[in-house]
């Protein structure tokens, strides 16, 4: 992540963020300057996707499905 970019100052939750799309997103995001959520159904798909962007910006990895909505 840069220090200033478009986003900064911003935070980005995406769903289906462990996928290939929505982890490119993530990641994308995370270089634009924002603070990513990355949620996803399998937790394990999400802590990776997070732990990538961790390495260079913020993110927080959650387990959540939008189809549930105690989720």
């Amino acid at each position: 992540m840069t220090s200033g970019g478009r986003l900064a100052q911003r935070v980005a939750l995406v769903t289906g963020g462990g996928g290939e799309i929505g982890g490119a997103i993530c990641r994308r995001f995370a270089a634009e300057g924002a603070e990513v959520a990355v949620a996803d159904l399998d937790p394990a798909k999400s802590e990776a996707v997070a732990r990538a962007i961790a390495g260079g910006g913020g993110a927080l990895a959650l387990e959540v499905d939008v189809a549930d909505e105690a989720s």
